[in-house]
């Protein structure tokens, strides 16, 4: 009798501490399926701190000669006019010089009133977006003083072109904020159920946006001076209890 009773105690508690080690595991596994999904969102207002403004001035004439020296009269007078606004000279470079011949034109429809048109672009960059734009705000006076200016096709509308080259700087303590945000959202959440936040079951930081301020039909962020600089994060938590 002894010998058939002792195994039967040790396959009775084996069966036992298997079968509690899977009601943990169940347990376990049932906790891990208990989470919550929050955002967290976090907003900057900053200025450009960089302004790019590519002036294409155009000249035409039947004479290739008189329309490069207007060219040249056109493009000093445009220098002088920047250099009244506070623009100094090293923020002003050519970016590109065309001629074009309009009798050359194999696809030309109907005949030009001058042969001969010459596009140049100066192109200024410059760490003053605040000087760029009060400029650009008297560009008039360089239409009075016979400069033909038109938009560039590699530009888009004229008038400079603000940016804000310091994200890097606000990522650390922008997503530090959103982060708090959402743990804040999911503690809310976790007492409205009776439930206590536990560890990140999973993150994802989003996707940091520069838009304009003052959003609107038509308002794009790269033609305002003020913007807004906006991330989201989504954090799942586990839940406990």
């Amino acid at each position: 009798m002894r010998s058939h009773t002792l195994p039967a105690i040790i396959l009775s508690v084996g069966l036992v501490l298997s079968g509690a080690l899977l009601g943990f595991g169940f347990r376990a596994g049932r906790s891990g399926d208990r989470f919550v999904t929050v955002k967290g969102v976090s907003e900057r207002q900053v200025e450009a701190d960089l302004a790019i403004w590519p002036l294409q001035i155009v000249a035409a004439d039947n004479d290739l000669a008189a329309a490069q020296a207007r060219m040249n009269r056109m493009v000093q007078d445009t220098r002088s006019f920047l250099r009244e606004q506070g623009v100094s000279d090293e923020e002003v470079s050519i970016q590109s010089f065309r001629v074009t011949d309009a009798q050359a034109e194999r696809y030309g429809g109907g005949q030009s009133l001058n042969r001969f048109i010459i596009s140049q672009t100066l192109l200024v960059r410059s760490e003053e977006p605040q000087l760029l734009r009060s400029a650009a705000q008297r560009v008039g006076e360089l239409v009075q003083a016979g400069v033909i200016l038109t938009s560039g096709q590699e530009y888009g509308p004229g008038g400079p072109v603000f940016l804000y080259t310091r994200l890097n700087d606000l990522k650390p303590e922008m997503l530090a904020e959103a982060t708090g945000r959402a743990r804040e959202a999911a503690e809310e959440f976790a007492s409205a159920s009776g439930s206590q936040v536990g560890k990140i079951r999973r993150a994802n930081q989003g996707v940091f946006e520069i838009l304009p301020r003052d959003p609107g039909q038509g308002q794009q962020e790269q033609n305002q001076l003020d913007k807004t600089v906006r991330v989201v994060t989504t954090v799942e938590y586990l839940l406990k209890g």
